[in-house]
């Protein structure tokens, strides 16, 4: 993928120079500076990938990482070397509309390759084509077919020449190596006349007798003996290792966001708040009008609302009802609801009545992105009745939110929709990352005037 990496960016630089010029000069410029430039660039970016890690297998397919990296380090590649340039005052050998084209053409390309390759490698997985290391596993009876972990080896890089079973009560047994002897035996001699290259136990870890004792057989094969997850075990694996001292532990549950991840997350609020707020300056003076000439009472709509750690605050939105509820007992909006004003239900349904919150994003209060806050009565209720509820507060409140986006929003007339829109947080809070708070608000721009759950 590097070789391929290379030669696409090479092609590119070069062609854009030797294109640009022909169609600007009718001559061809200095293909050989430009190809120069091209290796550079090309040797810098397989660098930074492969610091990255960009190039292994699960980076390779997860495409939405691959596409971010790659953005991201062609725009950086690019912006530090045109900064470098300028710095040795070399930049006037480089013409711009070359540059901006190289810029624009090498990373079209490159997206459309790795897309290609994430798909080829993803097919070949599934296949077995990188199944080349020989191995055996000597597994526990019945966990081999209820686990995962056979396929997953198939899938990444390791071919199951055998599977040993051994009964729970046999591992149980103190006289475990003496009863399985002879079966011992016959695939240790197996693994020397086909040349086993790895062993993988699938033994529950609490059987620590059973796994000393077979290690203790498998000494004499120089191999290298894996032991794998149990079903119990590999629950909490899954979570991130982090090293405490000479103890490692599995982060169950992560801390709020990092001060450098809540810097940048308070970027993009200040920056999307405030530009918002001037986009739509004149689509909330117009509201404010017709809300005043429309019905009776004030213009904005303010309600106690629980936002990171819990802490109450005073939420803005423009009053769409003709009631102004804020205490123990508030019922949500609903189809026709008689208490909506007509001017009210147009606001409702197009979410200009959220656009006030922006004044709660440059507060503080508040990001343009996270789970949406629900009023104080309905988090008392919901806490006591959903588990992890509470965790939704790890983060603070967003005027939009993965749930939003995914089709839970507005009322929630069952407790099965409200626990799916909790789901849909929790997972925003576990993968949180700035690409996918701009995600969010793109498609929430996108499909804000398609919805109709909002009342």
């Amino acid at each position: 993928m590097a070789v391929v990496d290379a030669a696409l960016i090479v092609v590119s630089g070069i062609a854009c120079a030797v294109g640009y010029h022909l169609v600007t000069a009718g001559t061809l410029g200095k293909a050989d500076v430009y190809a120069a430039a091209s290796v550079l660039v090309a040797i810098n970016f397989i660098l930074l990938t492969l610091v990255q890690q960009g190039y292994r297998l699960k980076a390779v397919t997860n495409l939405p990482r691959t596409f971010r990296m790659t953005l991201t380090t062609w725009t950086f590649l690019f912006g530090a070397l045109l900064a470098i340039a300028f710095t040795m005052k070399v930049s006037d050998e480089f013409s711009r509309g070359t540059t901006i084209s190289f810029y624009l053409v090498g990373l079209t390309v490159l997206l459309a390759w790795k897309m290609i390759a994430a798909r080829w490698t993803a097919h070949a997985l599934r296949t077995g084509a990188f199944a080349n290391g020989r191995a055996i596993m000597i597994a526990e009876f019945g966990l081999a077919t209820s686990s995962n972990a056979v396929e997953d080896l198939g899938q990444h890089g390791y071919r199951l020449m055998r599977v040993m079973e051994i009964p729970a009560k046999e591992l149980a047994s103190p006289l475990l190596l003496s009863s399985l002897a002879p079966r011992f035996e016959e695939l240790i001699n197996y693994a020397r006349e086909n040349r086993i290259e790895h062993v993988f136990l699938l033994i529950n870890w609490s059987r620590q007798h059973a796994i000393d004792s077979i290690l203790d057989v498998l000494k004499i094969l120089p191999v290298p003996v894996h032991l794998v997850p149990d079903a119990n075990t590999a629950r909490f694996l899954r979570y991130p290792l982090s090293g405490t001292g000479n103890t490692f532990t599995a982060e169950l549950r992560r801390a709020p966001l990092s001060w450098k991840e809540r810097a940048l997350k308070r970027a993009l609020d200040l920056i999307g708040a405030s530009l918002a707020l001037l986009v739509f300056a004149p689509v909330m003076l117009v509201t404010a009008l017709l809300i005043k000439l429309t019905s009776k009472g004030p213009v904005f709509f303010r309600q106690t609302r629980h936002g990171f750690g819990g802490r109450a605050f005073r939420i803005f939105k423009f009053r769409t009802m003709r009631v102004l509820e804020d205490g123990p007992t508030i019922v949500q909006a609903q189809k026709d609801d008689p208490r909506v004003t007509p001017i009210g239900k147009w606001l409702r349904k197009t979410s200009i009545d959220e656009l006030p919150q922006l004044l709660n994003v440059l507060k503080g209060d508040m990001s343009l992105v996270g789970p949406r806050p629900h009023a104080a009565a309905h988090n008392t209720e919901y806490e006591q009745i959903i588990g992890n509820y509470a965790f939704r507060h790890h983060v603070k409140p967003g005027i939009t939110g993965w749930a939003q986006v995914n089709g839970y929003r507005g009322e929630t007339r069952t407790l099965e929709l409200m626990q799916k829109r909790v789901e849909h947080d929790l997972w925003y809070i576990n993968n949180w990352s700035l690409w996918l708070d701009v995600r969010i608000i793109l498609r929430t721009a996108v499909s804000t005037f398609g919805q109709s759950k909002a009342y």
